[in-house]
């Protein structure tokens, strides 16, 4: 029995990955209170959209919703708008100066090409209302099965200016061991850490400058220290998952340990005065470390152990932990709260709302179709369905452990009779797609911090947005933390230096579009502009079949980087291959073997292009027209199908090209650049 018959050395048939029916894809909502930087586009909504873009390829485009939008609410936006206004840069109402910046954020989305079905605004139009309505029927339901609590904890009070304080109204050192982080707010740092309020270390009012003194204020929370058990065995499912990145369980793990505080050594023997009179603890001191650890078995023992430490003088610093989620505030400008109990009138805090915001969006933009009011269940409730989330790293914390929490408490107040996928008609867990830091010239860059980023707009100055968004799928964001360097904006780039934005635009702009144009010019030339149809060879058939095969699994995967791999290294072994057969053809003058040659090359094209779709879909959806094809050239239904299929056997007349078109082009800048 030869090699090619024998079952042991026979090639298996793939095993492709699994699409929902059903799919919603959202974008990391970007705050009301500026217009988007380069992070925001580069670091989520580029690649939710290559993501989306797919998925209407694969699994039809009417299965596939794309919502994301403006974040209206919440101190940031609150204390901009002050900041503004005090400086002569605005005239309006908040409401105004939402709005401005919604619609600046629109158009640079639009300008990058982002796909989205719906871009809304929490706080504005017909998105708010139902954004209004779905917060008051989500509370309602956490408070009706059990699952809130009205606490009575501290918040910062500015005497000077007689007012409570909110987020980002107060700042201070975050106190969570580990973390470097000076922007700490009320209750969360910019890196996503949770504490306590009293907790912050050095708080100052931004509204004074003064330091704020403690009121204790009853608000609503989530109770989300009850759901660590069930997020421990979710985060052990999570890593089971070939399609979820370990960043994600590894983050939540972060935070499901026991309360701890770290206390400086020097601080031992006063820790030792006071340790009969603090709950049951368990002392951990190792040699060589400068702080010893104090474990406790409940978040109230350590928080009753951290008001001793503050009175006699013990600085400490607290571990990663679950803390209730605070869902409600006395902030002026958010949505409104449901009164539950009789309370006085509340509004939300910005995070929990922003977590159902995108089911918001997705009853919008299905209630402007005409659907259904319950038709949003088909796509987040729905096991033939799946929620696609794309985020930053900072925010795991409250889509991963928060939202997931709030999410799981949907399915009633029985918290043994829960299950880690829910069960249909209930709200699903959704996939979480989080990125690394995408970082400006080696640093990490902030509006708020001192380094601070390019806007996205600004950015279309110099690149076109295909070479942009080339650029940043293939960064590999999804391994680790990578530097953005756009040699236009950095000034220690050498002017001999290749600007490393362009290399992977370089390959659609010189290597794909030549192969493009090269096809339509020898057709138009020796074909009357008829493309030549057969049977493809076999050599293009394999190397197709692979860069398919390899393209998708990297895409279930949310492995970009990868999928631009695949696209370098299948375009340029049909460049090759073009060059070797049809320039064997042209040297012959052989009209036979130039038509063989362009079957097999015109196949390549096909491929390469609705595999590129999602990721540059400008050019493609070019070359798709010029070929005289419609919608169908692009679902996966026919990926694998030859232009003879796709043609009934016949020849097929494509658009005239004229001279020096191209599908893939450089920014206008460049062109300069090199005269």
């Amino acid at each position: 029995m030869g090699m090619e018959q024998n079952p042991k050395f026979m090639k298996k048939p793939a095993v492709r990955p699994t699409f929902p029916k059903r799919a919603i894809v959202t974008g990391g909502m970007p705050y009301g209170n500026k217009s988007l930087h380069f992070g925001h586009v580069g670091g989520v909504f580029v690649f939710a959209d290559a993501y989306a873009r797919f998925l209407r390829d694969r699994i039809g485009k009417e299965n596939v919703i794309f919502v994301s939008g403006t974040d209206c609410y919440g101190s940031p936006i609150a204390e901009s708008y002050r900041k503004f206004c005090e400086e002569g840069k605005f005239e309006g109402t908040l409401p105004d100066f939402v709005q401005m910046n919604h619609q600046s954020q629109k158009k640079t989305l639009e300008d990058y090409d982002i796909s989205l079905d719906l871009f809304a605004a929490s706080g504005l139009g017909d998105s708010a209302q139902i954004h209004n309505e779905m917060t008051d029927e989500f509370i309602r339901h956490l408070y009706e099965n059990g699952w809130l609590a009205r606490l009575s904890t501290k918040q910062f009070f500015d005497e000077k200016a007689g007012v409570f304080l909110n987020g980002r109204q107060v700042v201070g050192k975050c106190p969570v061991e580990g973390c470097a982080s000076e922007k700490g707010y009320a209750d969360e740092c910019d890196l996503g850490h949770q504490y306590m309020p009293e907790n912050l270390i050095n708080p100052k009012s931004t509204l004074t400058g003064e330091t704020p003194i403690m009121k204790d204020v009853a608000n609503w929370y989530f109770r989300l220290t009850d759901f660590g058990d069930l997020l421990t065995k979710y985060t052990e499912y999570l890593k089971d998952q070939p399609n979820v990145r370990a960043i994600i369980p590894n983050t939540i793990s972060e935070f499901l340990k026991a309360p701890e505080v770290y206390i400086k050594n020097e601080f031992l023997d006063a820790f030792n005065a006071l340790a009969d009179k603090i709950p049951a603890h368990k002392l951990v001191v190792e040699e060589r470390k400068p702080s010893f650890t104090v474990i406790f078995e409940k978040l109230d023992d350590m928080n009753e152990a951290c008001k001793e430490f503050s009175a006699a003088g013990i600085r400490y610093r607290t571990g990663k932990t679950l803390v209730p989620f605070r869902l409600t505030g006395n902030i002026e400008w958010g949505v409104q709260s449901p009164r539950l109990e009789g309370e006085e009138q509340q509004t939300v805090w910005v995070w929990p709302e922003s977590l159902w915001a995108p089911i918001s969006f997705t009853k919008t933009y299905l209630a402007r179709k005409g659907a259904d009011k319950d038709a949003w269940k088909d796509y987040w409730c729905s096991k033939d369905a799946k929620v696609f989330q794309f985020i930053g790293q900072d925010n795991i914390y409250f889509y991963g452990i928060a939202q997931t929490g709030m999410f799981m408490a949907q399915q009633g107040a029985d918290q043994a009779a829960m299950e880690i996928e829910a069960p249909e008609g209930k709200l699903q867990q959704s996939v979480l797609v989080a990125n690394h830091h995408v970082l400006f010239l080696n640093k990490k860059a902030s509006s708020s911090g001192s380094v601070k980023p390019p806007m996205a707009a600004e950015l279309l100055d110099y690149y076109t947005a295909e070479q942009l968004r080339m650029h940043y799928l293939g960064m590999g964001l999804g391994q680790k933390s990578v530097s953005f360097q756009p040699k236009p904006l950095n000034p220690v780039a050498k002017p001999e230096e290749p600007d490393p934005v362009l290399k992977e635009g370089l390959l659609l702009s010189n290597v794909y579009n030549r192969i493009v144009r090269t096809c339509f010019y020898t057709v138009q030339k020796y074909f009357d502009g008829m493309m030549p149809v057969g049977e493809v060879s076999q050599e293009i058939l394999d190397l197709s079949s692979k860069a398919i095969e390899d393209f998708e699994r990297f895409m279930y995967r949310f492995e970009f980087h990868q999928c631009s791999a695949t696209m370098d290294n299948y375009i340029r072994k049909l460049s090759k291959f073009m060059a070797r057969e049809l320039g064997a053809a042209d040297k012959a003058d052989d009209n036979a073997a130039r038509r063989q040659a362009l079957i097999s090359i015109f196949h390549g094209v096909r491929v390469a292009a609705v595999l590129l779709h999602s990721m540059a879909p400008r050019g493609t959806e070019m070359v798709c027209d010029y070929l005289n094809f419609g919608e169908e050239f692009w679902s996966w239904d026919n990926i694998d199908k030859t232009f003879a299929e796709l043609c009934g056997g016949q020849d097929h007349a494509i658009k005239f090209l004229e001279p020096k078109v191209d599908f893939f082009t450089r920014h206008p800048s460049q062109f300069a650049e090199k005269a």
